[in-house]
């Protein structure tokens, strides 16, 4: 049987290696992987769809699969997850100590769709009373300016939003002219030791573990999405992709765990991982019913932040082949 070609942009993830280089194989399937920095990929597909099959952030992701035209569907294959309690970056000089001393004050991020912020953004809108309204939001490049929102929004009546294209959040930040930051990687003047700039929460990790404990909610920021026309054409392809990608990923977990094989050069790390899986159980799961609290609350946030352009279920945005249990 001949098989489908398609191209495979992800970046380079363990969890996805053994796929990538054949070690394991989807039936039916020749891929041609291209291995690129998430941005670019992005990019590129968010505006040419220049890949059959890709890696796309959560919240760009939500918006493009929520289109009345819509010709991409998405895969409940996590490509990359984190809490993100540490992506609050504050100047000491604001005064800000707590999450309600927000209120009022100039909060920069990336881009709206950016997946740490709506996270945090959500968390802040439904959980501490910090509502979007109560905030001044900024947008612009992470370390250096001009990087552009990437889809369209239909922003919140009564949000405020300013977008700065010849600065930094870093270069705003430290001075003074934002407060705070949301930012998914520490902002250079952050790593640059400036005295003025700390994290909000640096007690981030009991924050998160608490968080997990009481939602069951872990925050997925990337996953993989691929062209309606293929799933048209050939509906065995999703079932086919994903489960390649679930072995594949059991494969790198089941390294995590064995120290004489693990690629990762740091001490105590499988003892690190036991403690995760006693405490998560699937330590990285994929799949619908098995992150469905993280898939709807991802939903719900990019809807009221007028990114999805309406509010849907993950049974809406899976092909129905992988929500599937597959009995062996």
């Amino acid at each position: 049987m001949s098989q489908l070609k398609l191209s495979i942009a992800t970046t380079d993830y363990d969890h996805f290696r053994d796929f990538r280089m054949g070690l394991v194989k989807a039936e039916g399937i020749d891929h041609n992987w291209l291995t690129l920095g998430h941005h670019e990929i992005f990019a590129r597909q968010t505006f040419n769809r220049e890949f059959d099959v890709s890696e796309l952030s959560f919240a760009k992701f939500s918006t493009q699969i929520t289109r009345d035209d819509c010709d991409i569907v998405g895969l409940p294959v996590v490509c990359s997850r984190l809490f993100r309690f540490s992506s609050f970056y504050v100047n000491k000089n604001s005064g800000i100590k707590t999450i309600g001393d927000l209120k009022g004050k100039r909060v920069g991020s990336p881009e709206w769709a950016h997946s740490a912020a709506v996270y945090m953004r959500g968390w802040m809108h439904n959980d501490c009373g910090v509502k979007l309204t109560d905030v001044h939001w900024y947008q612009a490049g992470a370390n250096s300016p001009g990087r552009i929102e990437k889809v369209e929004l239909n922003l919140p009546e009564g949000l405020k939003l300013t977008r700065v294209g010849d600065k930094s959040l870093s270069e705003m930040l430290a001075s003074g002219e934002i407060d705070c930051a949301i930012i998914a990687r520490p902002p250079t003047c952050f790593l640059k030791g400036d005295p003025n700039i700390v994290r909000l929460f640096p007690e981030y990790l009991e924050m998160e573990e608490d968080y997990y404990s009481k939602t069951k909610v872990w925050p997925i920021m990337h996953i993989i999405a691929m062209k309606k026309s293929i799933v048209d054409e050939n509906p065995w392809v999703p079932r086919n992709l994903y489960n390649a990608f679930v072995e594949s990923k059991d494969r790198s977990i089941e390294r995590l765990f064995d120290p004489a094989v693990s690629r990762y050069p740091l001490p105590w790390l499988p003892t690190y991982a036991r403690r995760m899986r006693d405490m998560m159980g699937d330590t990285f799961p994929f799949g619908i019913d098995e992150n469905r609290a993280t898939w709807e609350q991802m939903l719900l946030y990019t809807y009221q932040q007028g990114i999805a352009h309406k509010h849907v279920k993950p049974e809406d945005i899976f092909p129905a082949s992988t929500g599937t249990k597959i009995i062996v």
